[in-house]
């Protein structure tokens, strides 16, 4: 009978790709994205160790990959976010879109660093494939930072949807690090979006 290896079944039936990224996100769980290696990948995916070589050129290649389906689970995790508070007032629906790219980042902060690291996804230079991805993410901030401008204020909703964005990824950030936790992220979204409503919860 004709033995087939793993890592050429994987290779010839199209897996190879898929099985090396979720190889390299499981170890990553515990040691980061920095110090990766393909051969550490290679040997969890029960494949030879030029395979990834083979797939993806090289490290960066594959760190790119991986960095494109966390981001694609980020924006999935607004987008339910924002449905979810459909019938909610703007402010509502701002906290748990916020609430939900924070949350993202405290359940997968492997996933998230490395989303945001400059040298896998290159400011203004993302590849095909991200790029449509980061305009989403900002479509998604924007729809929801327009719903709180009062009419005629166009013309700050660039500037507050980056201020928003700024805000909740330092938050996503501080949560990552420890410095706060998940429990401090509502009150200070909430205070931010509507100091008012907060000053009235205040004791």
């Amino acid at each position: 009978m004709l033995r087939v290896s793993r890592s050429d079944s994987a290779y010839h039936h199209g897996n190879l790709g898929p099985a090396l990224e979720d190889a390299a996100l499981d170890l990553m769980r515990t040691q980061g994205h920095t110090s990766l290696s393909l051969r550490e990948v290679a040997r969890r995916a029960g494949v030879s160790h030029n395979a990834p070589y083979h797939h993806f050129g090289d490290r960066t290649g594959l760190l790119k990959r991986v960095s494109e389906r966390s981001m694609a689970e980020l924006v999935s995790a607004m987008r339910a976010a924002q449905a979810s508070a459909e019938d909610a007032s703007p402010r509502e629906r701002a906290v748990r879109v916020g609430g939900a790219y924070v949350g993202y980042a405290a359940e997968h902060p492997e996933r998230f660093r490395v989303v945001y690291d400059p040298e896998v996804c290159v400011p203004g230079s993302p590849t095909p494939t991200m790029a449509p991805l980061i305009t989403e993410i900002e479509g998604i901030l924007a729809e929801t930072t327009a719903a709180l401008l009062p009419p005629g204020a166009e013309a700050a909703l660039m500037p507050l949807t980056v201020a928003v964005w700024g805000s909740v990824h330092g938050l996503a950030e501080l949560v990552v690090a420890g410095h706060i936790t998940q429990d401090d992220v509502e009150p200070a979204l909430v205070a931010l979006l509507d100091p008012g409503s907060s000053a009235r919860l205040a004791p």
